[in-house]
C-alpha cells in the first residue's frame, strides 16, 4: 500500500484543467472543424465530391459554394487532399457539438455552431447528469473514446457527470451507432424507460447521419429516426475533448 501510495504522490496531477485551464494538446493528426473557402475552390470540378466515402460535400451551384455536412463527414481529410490548396482545410478546432442539426452544416466563414440543450430543461436537470450509453450497432470507436473521459486523465465524474446502468437512473441516453434494425426497438425501449424531463445525445457520424452504413437496409441512418435528438457531436470517432465539450454545454459549462 505504502509503495502504491508514493508511486501516485510521485505521478503528480494528471488530471487536465480543461474547461477552467487551457485544453490538452491534440495529436498532430487530429482533424477539427472543417473550415471552406469556396473561392479557392476550382468550381464544377466535383473532385472532393467524388472522393468523399459518405456524400457530405455538395457544390451549390446557384450560391457558387461548398457546402460541408459535418454531421456526414468521417474526417477522413480525402476531400482536402483531392481539392485546390485552402479550399477545404480541417482545423484543429475541437467544438463540434451543435443542439441543431442544419448547423452542422459548413460553408463559407461559418460560425461555431450553437451547443447546448433547452434553456428550460438545463434549468430542470441542473449541473448533475446521469447518462446511459447506447451501443446501436456501433463500431465501439465513438464508445471507446467516451469511456476514456472516466479515466484520471479527464475525470468527467469531477463535473457531476456520470454513466449509469439503468435507464432508470438516467437523465437522458447518450447514442453512439447508425441504429441497426435489430437495435432500433431497444434504443426505444430504453428511451421510454427514462424517466422525463429527459436529453437524448447523438455522438459521432453514424449516430447522426448513419456515417459509412447510411442508406443501408439494415440501418436507419442514425438516433434522430427513432428518437428525438437534443444535442449532435460529429466525428469519427469525435474526440474525448469534442465530446466532453458538448457534455459540458449541456449542462452550462463551457
Amino acid at each position: 500500500m505504502l509503495e502504491i501510495l508514493k508511486a501516485r504522490l510521485q505521478q503528480g496531477y494528471r488530471t487536465t484543467r480543461y474547461p477552467a485551464g487551457p485544453a490538452p494538446d491534440l495529436p498532430p493528426r487530429f482533424a477539427g472543424r472543417p473550415a471552406i473557402d469556396s473561392g479557392k475552390c476550382r468550381q464544377g470540378c466535383d473532385r472532393c465530391a467524388q472522393v468523399c466515402p459518405t456524400r457530405a460535400i455538395q457544390f451549390d451551384l446557384a450560391a457558387r459554394k461548398l457546402r460541408l455536412d459535418s454531421g456526414r463527414c468521417l474526417f477522413c481529410r480525402e476531400c482536402e487532399r483531392a481539392c485546390e490548396p485552402g479550399a477545404i482545410t480541417f482545423t484543429r478546432e475541437h467544438r463540434l457539438a451543435s443542439s441543431t442539426r442544419q448547423a452542422l452544416v459548413v460553408t463559407d466563414r461559418a460560425a461555431l455552431p450553437p451547443a447546448g440543450i433547452d434553456a428550460r430543461l438545463q434549468r430542470l436537470l441542473g449541473r448533475a447528469l446521469r447518462l446511459r450509453q447506447v451501443s446501436a450497432g456501433g463500431c465501439n470507436a465513438c464508445e471507446a473514446d467516451t469511456n476514456v473521459l472516466g479515466t484520471v486523465g479527464w475525470d468527467l465524474g469531477r463535473f457531476g457527470i456520470q454513466f449509469v446502468a439503468s435507464p432508470r437512473h438516467a437523465d437522458g441516453l447518450l447514442i453512439t451507432g447508425p441504429v441497426t434494425e435489430n437495435m432500433r426497438s431497444a434504443l426505444k425501449e430504453t428511451y421510454h424507460a427514462v424517466p422525463a424531463p429527459k436529453i437524448v445525445i447523438a455522438v459521432g457520424a453514424c449516430a447522426i447521419s448513419g456515417g459509412p452504413y447510411a442508406d443501408h437496409v439494415e440501418v436507419h441512418n442514425g438516433a434522430a429516426a427513432v428518437v428525438p435528438v437534443d444535442l449532435y457531436v460529429p466525428g469519427c470517432p469525435p474526440h474525448p475533448l469534442t465530446i466532453l465539450h458538448a457534455l459540458l454545454a449541456a449542462i452550462g459549462v463551457e
